[in-house]
């Protein structure tokens, strides 16, 4: 239902606006499950933000939280909805103020305004209930898997007609259904690569997109599984030996999700700079800054910085445009390092935290002195190596996804993956703890 009650609203236009509704599906669409031009617009943008800022402050320990007890998790929960709510008012306002909807009279913005801002609460709420027990995972996972399934989907199947150039034969949007069309006309090698599209705006799916989503969604389900696993002794259990996984994509998605809010929040800022102050390109310092193109699905990158931090969109556009391609390339994966390290400090993922964790469990290295600063000293090269190769793969994984014309994008794909094994997992616990109460027990 709450699903259901999600995809309404992405698709129903926002009143008293132009229709914006748009098939291209960017990295700010995918981080917070947006659409242009629906009641959808913000998303969960104002949930990640207030989860990102909050999950900084108490990993810095800016704020002294302790998630470990029960009034901690009460006050840290209570501070992120209130972020929440108070990001869904700012981001709205920024939105309807920096003119990214066109021409609004003041009733109109009021009226745009208060649409967001009600559909955007409603989220929320939504959000709220899933955690609560009433769904499997979050909201947010669940918005997010639905948009980047949806635009799969309908970058494989769509059959709404796609003719941005005005040229003749129309074939349809989906690859695959624009594959049935062009061979059908005796064109089908016209349909492997769709390039080019309209200047600035993203090529349509084809089919070596296809082949590149199945691809790299078989690769990152093999990567899930891979894990390095460290041999414990359980001190408690009369030395009961054991071994504690450590995931290969040990930093997850995070630091790949972090640089593509970063490029998302840089176009964003950008087209509102762009909107008010430079809207014919023609000053040459915003110009640096990012210039823009208004086409029918929206304000595309043209130039500047911010037109290298969006990804071509297909093997056509990539070949075309090889410096851009790298220097993404290149952005994605350096800021995926950089972020990876920060994030493992951060969210107390460290070799010093988790020593205090194994310490404060009873468990101590095979081979090794129950002291936390040993402990630390041996998780130091594993922790580390795993960090900085997983934060590598994901962000190669996530740019030459893209640069192939990967459906969904590679950071969308990266995301898929994560929560549907999320999703198998929990269902898996929940099976275990049905059959057999005892373990349940064990793990409240």
């Amino acid at each position: 239902m709450a699903l259901l009650a999600f995809l309404v609203m992405a698709s129903t236009p926002l009143y008293g606006i132009p229709s914006q509704l748009s098939n291209q599906f960017d990295i700010q669409n995918l981080i917070f499950a947006s659409r242009q031009g629906t009641l959808m617009q913000l998303g969960i943008g104002p949930i990640v933000t207030a989860g990102m800022i909050m999950q900084i402050l108490v990993g810095s320990k800016i704020l002294d939280v302790d998630l470990s007890d029960t009034q901690g998790r009460i006050d840290f929960t209570e501070a992120q909805k209130s972020f929440a709510v108070i990001f869904t008012f700012i981001e709205a306002a920024a939105y309807v103020g920096a003119g990214i909807f066109g021409s609004l009279t003041l009733s109109q913005e009021v009226l745009v305004f208060l649409q967001l801002v009600f559909a955007t609460l409603l989220v929320i709420l939504l959000d709220e209930m899933l955690q609560k027990g009433w769904g499997i995972g979050s909201g947010i996972s669940l918005f997010i898997l639905a948009g980047v399934a949806f635009q799969v989907v309908n970058s494989a199947f769509s059959f709404q007609p796609y003719n941005p150039t005005g040229v003749k034969p129309v074939y349809a949007y989906g690859a695959i259904v624009a594959a049935i069309q062009a061979a059908l006309n005796g064109h089908f090698l016209s349909s492997v690569i769709r390039y080019p599209a309209v200047a600035g705006s993203i090529p349509p799916p084809d089919l070596v997109g296809l082949v590149a989503t199945i691809v790299f969604v078989l690769i990152l389900a093999y990567m899930q599984g891979m894990k390095v696993e460290i041999p414990v002794v359980y001190q408690k259990a009369q030395g009961y030996k054991s071994k504690i996984p450590l995931q290969f994509l040990y930093v997850s998605n995070v630091p790949v999700l972090l640089a593509g809010i970063l490029f998302s929040d840089y176009i964003f800022f950008t087209q509102i700079i762009w909107s008010r102050f430079d809207p014919n390109n023609n000053v040459w310092y915003l110009n640096f800054l990012g210039t823009y193109t208004r086409t029918a699905s929206g304000i595309q990158p043209a130039g500047g910085i911010a037109w290298y931090l969006q990804n071509p969109g297909g093997l056509g556009a990539t070949i075309e445009q090889p410096i851009r391609s790298l220097v993404f390339v290149a952005l994605l994966v350096v800021l995926s390092v950089v972020f990876s390290y920060m994030w493992v400090e951060i969210a107390g993922l460290g070799p010093r935290d988790q020593a205090e964790q194994l310490s404060a469990s009873g468990l101590q290295i095979a081979g090794f002195r129950s002291s936390v600063g040993i402990i630390e000293a041996v998780l130091r090269k594993p922790i580390y190596a795993l960090t900085f190769l997983s934060a590598l793969a994901a962000g190669l994984i996530a740019g030459l996804a893209d640069l192939l014309g990967a459906y969904g994008t590679g950071i969308g794909l990266l995301l898929a993956v994560s929560i549907t094994y999320q999703i198998y997992q929990i269902l898996v616990q929940e099976q275990i703890e049905e059959l057999y109460p005892g373990i349940a027990r064990l793990l409240e």
